[in-house]
This record gives C-alpha cells, structure tokens and sequence, in this order.
C-alpha cells in the first residue's frame, strides 16, 4: 500500500475475487461503504431509468448491482463472526443502517418491479428455463416482502422498522459474545479438578495462560473453565464437583440476561417491531410472513409434523428421565446441572466406553481424509489441499479445492476449524464467499468456481497434540460440509439460484443433517478413526458400541428441537406484544408439554437464543425438522439400494448430486426431492433413524 493510501486501495472495494483477508483493517469500512453506496445508488437510478422487461436488461444488470454490495458487505459480516474487535464493531454499526437503506430502497424499487411483473407476462416467458422463471417469481414474491407496494407513511415506517430491527439483531449477538466471554472459573486445587479428562485440564490450563498465569501447567493448573462450548461442555459431562457444576450451569443458562448486556428489552422490542411490520405488508403474524416464501405451506402443516414427533417422542423422553433418576446417585434430587454428567456415567455403564477415549481417534487431519474419502465415493469429487493459494484471516484457517472426475476444478472452500473465544462467535457454520455463475467480462465468457467458508468451533490443538475431536465435532464437520457441498457441486449457472441461494429455508439443511448419517456408516468412521500416536484402528468394539448408543437419549434430544421449535412458532404466531404474556411466560407455558424437566425458574434461554433473534431462523426453527424428515429419507435410498454394495452407492450418490447438490435454488425442493426419491418424502426413516418407530 502506498504511504498515502487512497481509496482505490481500499481492499473492501475489490468488488469480486477472493477478499485480500490480511490488508483489511476496520478503519476501512466506513470509507469504503461511503463510496460503494453512493456508486451503487447511481447504478440504480441509471438501471430505474434504462429497464426494459427483459432477462438481459433487468436481471443481469440488478444481479451485478447485488453482486458488488453482497460482497463487500459479506466480507465484513464473515469478519464480524470471526475476528470481531470493539473497532470493527464501531465500524459495522456505523454502516449497517445505510446498507439497510440501500437493500430497503432496492427491493422497493417500483420501475424494477414493474418491469419483473411485465416480464413474467410477456411472450418471453416462455423462453426462459425454469431456473430463470423461479429467480423472477422470486424477485416479484421478494419485493412485495420488502415493502414495494407501500407508499408514503407506511413505507417510510416499514423502513425504519427494518433498520431498527438490523440494529437490534447486532446487538443481541454482541451480548452473546460479551456475556459469554465475560464469566470464567479458576481452578486451583486438585479437588476442583476431580474426573475432568487430561484434554479439558490442557485446554483449561491453555486458557489460563492466556489470560495472563503464565505457568499454568495441565498437571498443576490453575486452570480456567469458560462458557465456551470446548469447556463448558467436557466439564458438565466430567467434573464430580457438583457444586462448581451448579455454579457454571446457572451462569451458562443466564447469560445476556442481566445488567448491560441484559437481551430481555431486546427481544420484547424485536417482536413487537415484526409484528407491526407484519401487519404493515397485510399478513395477520409474523409466522405466515414468514412461510410465504417456505416449502411448508402453513402454519398448520409445520404445526401437525411438530406434534407428530412431539408424540413420538414425549414418553420416550419420560421414560429416559426415569431411568436416568434410578441410575444416579442424586436420585430423589436430580437437578439440570447433574444430568449430563449422569447421563455420561450411565452411557459408560451401559456401553462401556467414554466419549473420551475416542478423542485420540479423531485428529482433525484424518477426519478430513475420511470425509474426503467418502465425498470422492460418493459424488466422485477429489478434495485436495489448496493453502497458500488464498490469503487467510487467521493462521489456523485452511484453504482447499474440489475437483471433479476429469482433475477440473468445480470449487474451493476455506475451513477455519477451532474455537477462538475472544474474537469469534460460537457455533458452526457454512457461509458463501462467492457464488457460482455464467460471466462475461471484456467479451469472455466463463464459468466463476463458488467459493465457501466452514467455519467451527472446535477444541483446538494443544500442548503439541493435534485437534483431537469428540464424536459430535466430527458430525457437526460433516454438517456443515453438507452445506458446503450443496454450495460448491451446483451445476446453475445464474448466481440467484446457484448453491443454496433461492432454497426455501426449511429444504436448506437437507444436505447437512444428510452428511451426519455418513459418520455412523462403517467403511467412513474406520476409514478415518486411527490413534494419533500409534495409527492404530478403532478397535471394532467401539464401532459396534457407537452404533448402539447412538439414540441413548434420543427422545429427549427430539423433544429439545421440538420444545425449541414450538416456542419459536409461539412467539411468531399466538403471542401478542403488550398483550399482558411476556415472551417468558410463552416459553413456562410451552415447557409443560415439550419438556419432562422444567426448566430452572432463572433459566434465560431465550436471551441467547441467536437463531431467532439475530440470525434467518424467526418462525423458521422447525426448518431443522422438516428437513431431517427429507435427509433421513435421501439417506434411506443409499441405506435401500445397500451400504456394502459400491456400484449401488455410486449410482445413488450420483443421482444424488445431479438433483440435490447440482439443482440449487433452480426448482422448488420438493421437485428436487421427489427427482432424487421417485416420491414425496415420508417421516418413517426419520423415526427410525432414533429408534422410536420399529
């Protein structure tokens, strides 16, 4: 850069290519949003000017438009997930609203609008296909979503309620972060540490170091616990202090829910806002807004499949719980902070293993190649290392390609693995760096490769050992692999359809929760479970056991997601802001039939409950369901056509990737569904994935 950096320099204008991740810095992002936005406003009035009712003259020129704001803005997105610091945030808040002006103004645009409506209804229709179709229906559904036929005060009201609402979202996953870095436990005596395995004391004793205990030894300590799931987790299931257990259980389950960081005013403001933004565009709640562009076609339908494996797994949940109280010792007073510690002593007992004593089995570096290895199986792909070829944004961060059979490249994907509490939010996901798509630049035309970013939050290396993941670290890699994979083998070449794009929300987990099944099939899980040290196998036994006990517990996991996804639908759909129920009381009122132990009086699961309240998933949560129900049943046809037999899972997998992974957003995913299944999907494998259907 040049001593007097101008703005032609500033990396956040690159506008496409992969983002030159170690010349960012948050000073940057406010100039260079001052000069995109207003570049992009006089592209709009330009294009509001010059468009005619044609896919050239209006889709491609407002896809380009996107294209260059969705870039520089998900760039700074991306790096609010993982390198966030008080300067980016400073940045972020100060142009998040004007991108929300400009997105508002976009999607209310009447010239754009009108011209997609004559579109559809002209003689050209016809000669579009139907990924092309799908992308204008879309554009017109979207714009009437985003306020396009409101004028005057209400427009100018719906648009600041969104502005709000994008403001209220920022906020809420700050004081996720804040709160949840904010608690810690030290440790200092050795009967604080009783039963904790050796990875925990060194991923404690790593962390005490870097908050400044230097000598902090895994054997000596201190040690220091955090509300991170790599910590917390292991510790609940592990410590015999239950004492310390109750002490971190009550401060993981209050969270952002008190003081300055309290999320409860948040929340009671959000569903108000969406509410009056609701009946603004003409809906009755924020529940059907929000399935209007949803494969469920109602409230009802997602209602009717919640209860059906609500009643499927409501008395098998009761019936784990019982057994759980006479296994424990605490059995007249078991309380939440005991159960996942009971629950590992009884799994150990009953399958004579611990989740432990697989971690040496599972080095990050050969997970990898057994995903790889199965990926290649299945669809033929070859997933080779590609570091060095991108720049990074941390030192741990991966680069890869993806090759088809010829040896061409179809894709990358960079994969940032291990938890980073003080700059990187928790959880795990997939996100799109760029699109696949057909461009043209100075008269070429070629095929742009998607780009993805995985991102987890594992346990990372420490002590000289490698990453050694627990069992459910690898089936989240496989999950967000899945929509990794959906994002890289799309064969649409129109970016508003490629990958994911375009997929109604309830079909995009789908190839996630798919990839999951694959960690229990047999030649990948010894394919890729070898000792670190010794390279030695996983013994046969522990195969056999994982498979046993991979629905210990399962009715009540179930009946989370469904108590989950209930009180998500409630609060869009029944509950009425200010109408005497605060969202709390919803949450009592739904426990009494999703859960068989209430929760603590102050348990504050709503206040960081991000999937709702600052990410996509409002009225949407259910969508892990409705899609379990569809990957259970794709699995079903590899399962059907038979794991030992490799002709029959390459065909299947190969048809597979010609409808699930290639078709994208180009057809309605029950389309997609039934070309790939012969047939609509049934809940039956679903049940008997979990062992509650025969």
């Amino acid at each position: 850069m040049s001593a007097n950096p101008t703005i032609s320099d500033n990396p956040l204008l690159q506008g496409s290519g992969l983002p030159p991740f170690p010349n960012i810095t948050p000073q940057q992002v406010v100039p260079a949003f001052k000069v995109l936005l207003a570049e992009l406003d006089l592209e709009l009035s330009t294009l509001e000017a010059n468009v005619l009712p044609t896919w050239s003259s209006l889709v491609e020129p407002r896809d380009r438009l996107t294209e260059r704001l969705n870039w520089s803005w998900g760039l700074v997105n991306h790096l609010m997930g993982v390198k966030n610091s008080p300067e980016l945030r400073q940045a972020y808040e100060t142009v998040q609203p004007q991108v929300v002006q400009f997105f508002n103004k976009l999607g209310q645009s009447q010239p754009i609008y009108n011209a997609f409506k004559a579109l559809q209804a002209s003689d050209s229709w016809k000669t579009l296909d139907s990924a092309q179709q799908r992308i204008v229906e879309a554009a017109i559904r979207d714009a009437s979503l985003a306020g396009v036929g409101l004028q005057g005060e209400a427009r100018d009201r719906f648009n600041a309620i969104q502005m709000e609402l994008a403001d209220l979202s920022t906020k809420f996953s700050n004081h996720v972060l804040d709160a949840t870095k904010a608690f810690s436990l030290t440790l200092t005596t050795k009967e604080e540490i009783y039963g904790l395995p050796p990875s925990l004391l060194s991923l404690a004793a790593q962390a005490a170091r870097a908050a400044g205990e230097e000598s902090a030894t895994p054997e000596n300590g201190p040690w220091r616990i955090t509300l991170d799931l790599p910590s917390f987790s292991p510790f609940m299931q592990h410590s015999t202090r239950r004492d310390l257990r109750e002490k971190l259980y009550k401060a993981f389950i209050t969270r952002a829910s008190s003081g300055e960081l309290d999320n409860n005013p948040l929340i009671e403001r959000i569903l108000e806002l969406r509410q009056e933004l609701t009946e603004l565009l003409g809906f009755k709640t924020y529940a059907e807004l929000s399935l209007a562009s949803k494969m469920a076609k109602s409230v009802q339908a997602v209602e009717s499949l919640l209860e059906e494996l609500r009643l499927a797994s409501y008395d098998a949940a009761v019936k784990e719980l019982a057994e759980l109280k006479t296994f424990a010792a605490e059995a007249n007073d078991l309380q939440h902070w005991d159960i996942t510690f009971w629950a590992e002593r009884q799994r150990e007992e009953k399958f004579a293993f611990t989740a432990e004593e697989l971690r040496p089995y599972f080095p990050l570096r050969q997970v990898l190649d057994g995903l790889f290895g199965l990926v290649k199986r299945l669809f033929g792909v070859t997933v080779t290392p590609a570091d060095g070829q991108a720049p990074v944004w941390h030192e741990d961060v991966r680069y890869f390609q993806i090759a088809d059979e010829t040896g061409t490249p179809v894709a990358y994907f960079y994969l940032d693995p291990y938890s980073r509490p003080a700059e990187k939010r928790g959880g795990a996901w997939m996100d799109t760096c760029i699109n696949r798509g057909k461009i043209t630049e100075n008269g070429v035309t070629f095929t742009r490769l998607p780009v993805a970013y995985l991102v987890c939050n594992q346990t990372p290396p420490v002590d000289g050992k490698p990453s050694l993941m627990t069992f459910y670290e690898v089936e989240t890699l496989f999950h967000e692999f899945g929509h990794g994979l959906q994002h890289m083998l799309t064969k649409v070449d129109y970016p508003e359809a490629a990958g994911i794009n375009n997929v109604e929300w309830d079909a995009v987990e789908l190839p996630s929760q798919f990839m999951e099944n694959w960690c229990y099939d047999r030649p990948t899980l010894l394919g890729m479970a070898k000792h670190y040290e010794t390279g030695e196998p996983l013994p046969e036994h522990y195969y056999q056991k994982l498979v046993v006990a991979k629905n210990y517990m399962s009715g009540s996991s179930i009946l989370r997601q469904i108590h989950i996804s209930i009180l998500d639908l409630e609060l869009h759909y029944r509950y009425r802001p200010g109408g005497g129920e605060t969202p709390q009381d919803v949450r009592d009122r739904i426990t009494k039939t999703t859960t068989v132990l209430p929760p603590l009086p102050e348990d504050k699961f709503l206040c960081v409950f991000g999937h709702i309240f600052s990410g996509g998933y409002a009225a949407g949560y259910y969508s892990y369901k409705w899609a379990e129900v569809l990957s259970a049943d794709a699995f079903g046809a590899f399962e059907e056509a038979g794991l030992e037999d490799e002709q029959a899972i390459k065909a299947t997998g190969k048809r597979y990737r010609d409808t699930v992974l290639a078709l994208g957003g180009s057809l309605h995913p029950m389309e997609v569904f039934k070309s790939f299944r012969g047939r609509e999907p049934s809940t039956v494998p679903l049940l008997k994935h979990n062992g509650l259907a025969a």
